[in-house]
């Protein structure tokens, strides 16, 4: 009975807020006013951690009395690093990191609320957009709050004393969180049912067999992709093997200093430039071999003619410095051999960087020309023969059908490989560089990417793991940025040819 009495009073308050014109408009009010509260209690100037135990604490830290004069007692989460790397207690360090990227997405999603309030869009599913963005910044409120919770603990274990307390202002963004989610998901339901859009608990019961079908491929990326994302850590720290991951010294951006001081400008220009190359010739050349070959008419030269340009792409990178180096070998090479016996003098391209940015390209496309090639020819292939034949029956050659026909409809194609590509543009060819180039210091200037450079930092000087992070740490957010433009300037144009 007491079950009964509470669902029914339940969907009558339902009922209540779901109503569209008082309703609906008291709750998204209410809860925009809740997060403005949060806002405010959130910035930078909020203390939300007070250190406790000075005494005890500064004393199991072994710090210097120097060090302590530096020390402030309230921090807000925007500078609680600082104290980890002033008392070096790394062990604590991760844990502190991660509260600030929640603070962070829980920031984001309150402005972006209350942005999405004001500036309302026409949606085909009503206000469901507007409730997932406000559900999302509630959620992400209780978790920081839940999260600060636990971090009192776990400090207490892992430096031995309790040392930090929390300020009210954490518990208050915690229950304005929480109370904006309950308000939001009851005027969701009226919402769903209005609009026939059913939640996920709903979908999961009707679909339950796909969500299964889906744990080895979420379980993968777990294990291979989203858990060792926890290593970037290693930029933040100096690294030794005695205190390990978790406990050596945060160092906070040291590493990335390192990083500026080692010619920063030289491996973003070098390793940009060779992949805006290989994207762009790579591409044009893929399609444009693609193309002829869909023309060609004799089946057995078409395959023939196929094979002969997929073949490099199954060429192991040693085999291709084995022969590029009896190539251009100063003594004995090829080139130098026939330069010699024409009469003409020696080139040494091992001590002339100038050679490389041409030779480099002109190996890539060697080497992955056929792979490309397939997807475009594959795109051309699926499409019907309709077009073509309407084309030649209204007098259309050979070159206005590639113009009109081939290309406008291989478009799509084109855009979303560009657009993966241009998301790992900070990511060089490692083999091909490393193989061709090897550890000639000479050839750095014109050579040398972020993934060759990584590679000497972390294999010559093994300690400095956290540069090596640092590098690619600086590579996966400068291509996560150039995606996520890219992808907004595409979908501005034409939304169909956008990723998301």
């Amino acid at each position: 009975m007491k079950k009964d009495t509470f669902r029914m009073h339940l969907s009558r308050c339902a009922a209540i807020l779901g109503k569209e014109h008082y309703g609906k408009n008291l709750t998204v009010w209410l809860t925009m006013f809740f997060s403005i509260i949060s806002i405010l209690l959130s910035l930078p100037y909020s203390k939300w951690i007070s250190v406790i135990n000075t005494d005890a604490l500064y004393k199991k830290l072994k710090l210097k009395a120097s060090v302590i004069e530096t020390l402030d007692t309230k921090y807000s989460l925007f500078n609680i690093l600082t104290f980890v790397k002033d008392t070096k207690a790394g062990s604590i360090g991760l844990y502190s990191m991660l509260l600030l990227f929640v603070m962070i997405a829980t920031l984001y999603f309150l402005c972006l609320y209350i942005f999405r309030v004001f500036v309302k869009k026409k949606n085909t599913n009503g206000n469901l957009n507007l409730y997932l963005v406000g559900k999302s910044a509630s959620f992400f409120g209780m978790l920081l709050t839940l999260g600060l919770s636990g971090y009192i603990s776990f400090s207490a274990s892992k430096l031995g004393v309790k040392c930090f307390a929390l300020s009210p202002m954490a518990y208050i963004v915690g229950i304005l969180s929480f109370i904006s989610y309950v308000l939001i998901k009851i005027v969701e339901v009226e919402e769903r049912k209005k609009y026939k859009e059913h939640g996920f608990f709903q979908e999961f019961k009707k679909n339950w067999v796909l969500f299964l079908m889906l744990i080895p491929t979420f379980i993968y990326f777990m294990i291979n992709a989203y858990l060792p994302m926890l290593g970037v850590y290693f930029a933040f720290t100096s690294f030794n093997f005695r205190d390990g991951l978790w406990a050596s010294p945060y160092i906070g951006f040291k590493n990335f200093e390192h990083l500026f001081r080692a010619d920063l400008y030289r491996l973003t220009k070098n390793t940009i430039l060779y992949n805006l190359v290989f994207i762009l010739v790579g591409n044009v050349a893929q399609v444009a071999f693609a193309i002829f070959i869909s023309q060609l008419v004799s089946r057995w030269f078409k395959r023939t003619t196929q094979t002969l340009i997929f073949m490099p792409y199954f060429v192991s990178y040693v085999i291709l410095k084995v022969l590029v180096y009896n190539l251009f070998e100063y003594k004995s090479g090829v080139i130098n051999t026939m330069l010699v016996a024409s009469g003409l003098e020696r080139i040494d391209f091992y001590n002339t960087p100038y050679y490389w940015p041409f030779l480099i390209t002109i190996f890539y496309l060697w080497k992955n020309l056929g792979y490309g090639m397939v997807v475009y020819l594959a795109a051309i292939t699926g499409i019907s023969d309709e077009y073509f034949e309407a084309a030649k029956i209204d007098g259309a050659n050979i070159f206005q059908q590639i113009r009109y026909i081939t290309l406008p409809l291989i478009k799509p194609t084109f855009i979303i490989l560009l657009l993966y590509a241009l998301g790992s543009i900070m990511k060089g060819q490692f083999e091909l560089f490393y193989q061709l180039i090897g550890n000639n210091g000479v050839l750095y200037n014109a050579t040398d990417i972020f993934d060759t450079y990584v590679y000497r930092i972390t294999t010559t000087q093994p300690l400095n793991i956290g540069i090596g992070t640092a590098a690619g740490l600086y590579q996966a957010v400068f291509g996560f940025v150039l995606i996520m433009v890219t992808n907004a300037i595409v979908k501005k144009s034409n939304p169909n040819y956008a990723l998301f």
